[in-house]
């Protein structure tokens, strides 16, 4: 286990949702969840994140998720970041007031996802949540947002005070460079699983993660190897996970993850609409995948 300096460094799982047959939340399950995810060398969990459904959760399943996770933690709300999100800046920072009172060490936000939000009104929504007084880790994910967090955006928020950390889901591993030499003191998250590699010898000091809800030892095993620069253990396992740690960033994602978790023998389940399940041949190919690394030992 390594040494955390931080609330957000380490790996930070972003929590997949067990719903029953009906789609309801199953709270219990939720906690076994996070105390699995602890106990298989995991640092803390991210619940409310889009693998977690945030946008299709009501108010009240949004607050009592965190508050599951912060006493399946054992009360160390330091290994819990939830996610913030939300369309209106308001709404963001009352949840991650929400988070505190909870007890959360750090939150974790998406710029205005609305609309193609320009510099200054992205600057203004993180100050407005980092107002709560909670740490902000920022959530760059151009894809599904529309907004970049580009270096020197990112920069610009760092220098605001707004954000202590970024999640950088874009896939271009040569921003890490260029965000060090712009904010050399913004700590780096892994937000995509299949450049976790590239962005851990790039100076990631953390991983906000989707695949260890499947396969958390070996994953950790891999982060361990990768944030050590220990090419000789890291490299193999890397290749042997890359055909599932490369789902975590396509759109299906969330019942990529669900599904390879049910091979495993943990709760994946259903994802609600407008999620559907995946096609035939998503499957066949997943299922191939998963089977393979739990046959050779990976868990």
């Amino acid at each position: 286990m390594t040494t955390r300096t931080r609330p957000w460094h380490g790996i930070m799982v972003a929590t997949t949702l067990p719903l029953r047959d009906d789609l309801s939340v199953d709270h219990d399950a939720y906690a076994a969840q996070v105390a699995r995810l602890l106990a298989a060398g995991c640092d803390g969990v991210v619940p409310n994140g889009s693998l977690g459904e945030y946008q299709t959760l009501t108010e009240d399943e949004r607050i009592r998720i965190v508050q599951t996770a912060v006493e399946a933690a054992g009360g160390d709300g330091d290994r819990v970041m939830p996610g913030v999100s939300a369309y209106g800046s308001a709404e963001s920072r009352r949840w991650a007031e929400r988070a505190a009172e909870a007890g959360a060490g750090s939150v974790l936000l998406l710029p205005p996802n609305g609309y193609r939000a320009g510099p200054a009104a992205v600057r203004a929504h993180f100050a407005e949540v980092a107002a709560a007084g909670v740490p902000v880790v920022a959530y760059n994910n151009p894809f599904d947002t529309k907004v970049d967090l580009t270096p020197q955006l990112l920069g610009a928020l760092h220098a605001d005070g707004s954000i202590v950390a970024v999640k950088e889901f874009s896939g271009d591993v040569r921003r890490a460079y260029e965000i060090a030499e712009v904010a050399p003191d913004l700590d780096l998250l892994i937000g995509a699983d299949d450049v976790l590699l590239e962005l851990a010898l790039a100076g990631a000091v953390g991983w906000i993660a989707g695949y260890p809800n499947a396969l958390p030892a070996s994953c950790a095993a891999l982060y361990r190897a990768a944030a050590a620069h220990d090419l000789d253990t890291a490299l193999p396992l890397y290749r042997a996970l890359h055909p599932l740690l490369r789902w975590d960033s396509k759109p299906g994602f969330v019942q990529a993850i669900k599904f390879s978790m049910d091979l495993a023998g943990h709760h994946g389940g259903p994802t609600r609409p407008p999620r559907l399940p995946l096609a035939d041949e998503e499957l066949s190919e997943l299922r191939a995948a998963t089977e393979k690394l739990l046959a050779d030992g990976h868990h």
